[in-house]
């Protein structure tokens, strides 16, 4: 009995133990709490030192299963889930707090409200509308749109800042289509103010989006806000071969306050060497009255370096947080090829629902400072150079520019709404880029030209001819008639497709020529010139031969520029070369026809490419510059090639010299007239300057090689010269 007794006592008191653990947990004691904690701090002598078989490993610290915060058995992403946040839509997704209808009905459309009277608008987020405003995504009608930009500025919410915008959440519920944010997306650089810098926005979010830049994983959402970068560029990037040092930083020292330890601790590691880490306490305005006794020593070594020239002369850049959990650091870093180390636990980095950061930078933990130039030392060669031309193409594809950050943006939330259009990782990962490989198109890697050398694929063997014909036939010895017999006899040739673009009807069929391929003739849309490079579902190659109707070749060059063009599917080969260049009496580009000894452009009245460029030239390109074209009749042909090689980064490529390819060609067209026009000329120039503006910088590239035939011109018997047609043109 006595012992029923006691075994009923012991049930009794471990249900109350484990009750009261459940209900809060047992506290120690304090001097027991005291002890544990500083034990937790200090290393045990039978503890070993942390080791990393991959020195890209992410910093975990040797403590982590002594914390709450590094639990074993939670993911940060599930710990983010269960805590509380400043955003009252927390547990919004996309398929929760988002309407699909009004997108699957009228496609990714993008509305931005009107700019009211009276409201002042930052030049950051006046850059941001316009971007928004001149891409393809835009509509001046709510009513179609699928995604709506506040015209309120929500970048800077810091209360402290002039570009605060007072009373917002008035202002913001009071719109008549805010709807609680449903479908809305919001950008915001900065958050919060000092001491604690939170990174509530001062109003109501609602069910928006947010696209922030330095927020957290706490309170970032999957699959539904986008992580950005703070957007400060620098102006020149000149990356010398050699780097001098192995890591870098220069940058504000906070004495005390959040974002004060790591940089703090930064003069640790500094050994004015090989790493070689400046902080100043030279900023704000009282920043005398609250030094410390390292404030005048770290100045005047932070005066002693400029900070250009170690970010272009180091391997590797440190990029700590500083009071928010991003900086300016992050993007210079990546700009200047620096492998960025990044230092700012908890942050979710920029895009990284789309961006593996693995191959582009290191992700260290700002617990584990004194590891870090070991660590980095201990990467090797060829990894460095992997992680730098990473660095490259990420900069170039998705942050060189506001508009490609908020392009982005923009495309990874038309990815979620329509998931079955979405881009693989390898898309967004490598070159050219999400931006360029566009899903609507198709969901086979080997359905893009710029994918075949990493598939091992070849394109198919046989081109389609797109003759573009403005003129009416009058007679049977015009220039298209005999290009038309010319091109069909072709043994790559699988069917000729004639682009009606004239105002007259169409010719009778009996008009044209008999052809052992077949030809159709399709009467172009709205006449306009940018319906040549139309997604036509009758181009069934991979290949598209463009023609003017003008145009004079043989079969031989017909095969002979198809044969080069198989060997390089990703780039325009033909046989008219252009050039451009830099004036620097006007401060502008310059667009010439003289014949040098390098070119830029190779004209599509008779050039071969892949025929996606069609679908990325009319999805990808904004109306304001195909309607340039249209208006003018002109230059469809130079923004082809712009287009192509702000894809490639490579020149197109000229084949066998042709000297005579306009003057022989027009002695009969109506179109001779245009092209000895000066103002048709004059226009090319325009356009020239209008498609760098919008593309951010010149995208065309120089080369001076000339693809020829074997023997080409050489003194041996034309029966020994595979193309031997070519010599005698």
């Amino acid at each position: 009995m006595q012992a029923k007794k006691r075994y009923l006592i012991l049930l009794s008191a471990g249900a109350c133990l484990a009750l009261l653990s459940y209900l809060g947990g047992v506290r120690l004691p304090a001097a027991s709490r005291s002890r544990r904690d500083r034990g937790r701090n200090a290393r045990r002598p039978d503890q070993p030192w942390p080791h990393f078989s991959d020195p890209l490993h992410l910093f975990l610290p040797s403590d982590q299963t002594d914390t709450e915060e590094y639990n074993l058995h939670v993911s940060p992403r599930q710990k983010r889930d269960v805590n509380t946040s400043v955003y009252r839509g927390r547990r919004c997704r996309v398929d929760s707090c988002f309407d699909f209808a009004p997108c699957q009905k009228n496609g990714f459309k993008v509305y931005v409200y009107p700019q009211q009277k009276g409201e002042k608008i930052s030049e950051s987020y006046q850059n941001i509308l316009a971007t928004i405003e001149g891409s393809r995504f835009y509509t001046s009608d709510p009513g179609q749109a699928c995604l709506f930009i506040l015209s309120l500025d929500t970048l800077d919410r810091d209360q402290l800042s002039p570009q605060y915008v007072h009373n917002l959440k008035t202002k913001v519920q009071n719109l008549p289509l805010w709807n609680d944010g449903r479908n809305h997306l919001i950008f915001n650089l900065y958050s919060g103010t000092w001491p604690d810098y939170t990174e509530d926005l001062g109003f109501d979010i609602g069910q928006a989006m947010l696209a922030k830049a330095s927020i957290s994983t706490e309170n970032f959402r999957p699959s539904f806000d986008v992580s950005i970068p703070l957007s400060g560029f620098l102006k020149y990037n000149s990356i010398p071969p050699l780097r001098k040092y192995a890591l870098v930083f220069k940058g504000k020292r906070y004495l005390t306050g959040i974002g004060s330890d790591t940089r703090n601790a930064l003069h640790h590691v500094h050994n004015a060497e090989d790493v070689v880490l400046l902080t100043t306490c030279k900023h704000g305005k009282d920043w005398q009255r609250h030094k410390d006794a390292r404030c005048d020593a770290d100045n005047a070594e932070y005066d002693k370096y400029d900070y250009k020239e170690m970010l272009h002369n180091s391997t590797f850049c440190l990029v700590p947080r500083g009071r928010r959990l991003g900086s300016f650091r992050f993007l210079e870093a990546l700009q200047a090829a620096c492998v960025p180390v990044m230092l700012s636990n908890g942050w979710e980095l920029p895009f990284s629902e789309i961006i593996d950061w693995n191959t582009a930078a290191v992700i260290g933990d700002e617990r584990l400072l004194l590891q870090i130039p070991t660590t980095v030392r201990s990467i090797h060669q060829d990894k460095i150079l992997s992680l730098r031309q990473q660095t490259q193409f990420l900069w170039e594809a998705y942050f060189s520019s506001v508009e490609k950050i908020v392009l982005t943006t923009l495309e990874i939330i038309q990815d979620r709404v329509l998931e079955h259009g979405s881009r693989s990782s390898l898309m967004w990962n490598s070159h050219p880029g999400g931006l360029f490989a566009l899903p609507q198109y198709s969901g086979y890697l080997g359905d893009f030209p710029f994918y075949y050398a990493t598939l091992g694929i070849k394109p198919y063997p046989k081109f389609t001819a797109v003759i573009h014909a403005v003129s009416p036939l009058v007679s049977q010895s015009q220039p298209i008639l005999k290009l038309l017999v010319a091109v069909a006899k072709s043994q790559y040739c699988s069917q000729i497709i004639v682009l009606w673009n004239c105002d007259k009807p169409l010719p009778a069929k009996h008009r044209w020529p008999a052809t052992s391929v077949p030809v159709i003739v399709i009467e172009g849309e709205n006449k306009v010139m940018s319906s040549r490079f139309l997604p036509y579902e009758t181009i069934s190659t991979d290949a598209v031969l463009s023609l003017d109707e003008d145009t004079v070749l043989s079969t031989t060059e017909v095969d002979f520029a198809f044969t080069v063009w198989q060997s390089f599917p990703e780039r325009i080969v033909g046989y008219p070369a252009r050039s451009h260049f830099w004036d620097g009496n006007k401060e502008r580009w310059g667009y010439t026809s003289k014949w040098t000894n390098d070119y830029s452009m190779v004209l599509t009245g008779a050039a071969i490419y892949h025929r996606y460029y069609h679908h990325l030239y009319t999805n990808y390109l904004p109306t304001s510059l195909k309607g340039m074209v249209d208006q003018l009749a002109n230059c469809e042909d130079i923004l082809m090639n712009f287009l192509v090689s702000a894809v490639t980064k490579l020149p197109p490529i000229k084949v066998t010299q042709k000297k005579q390819y306009k003057e022989t060609m027009m002695g009969q067209s109506s179109r001779a007239s245009r092209w000895a026009d000066p103002d048709h000329f004059a226009q090319r120039q325009t356009c020239m300057n209008k498609f760098a503006s919008w593309f951010g910088a010149m995208p065309l590239v120089h080369s001076r090689m000339r693809l020829d035939p074997i023997l080409f011109k050489d003194q041996v018997s034309i029966l020994r010269k595979k193309y031997r047609d070519i010599e005698r043109l």
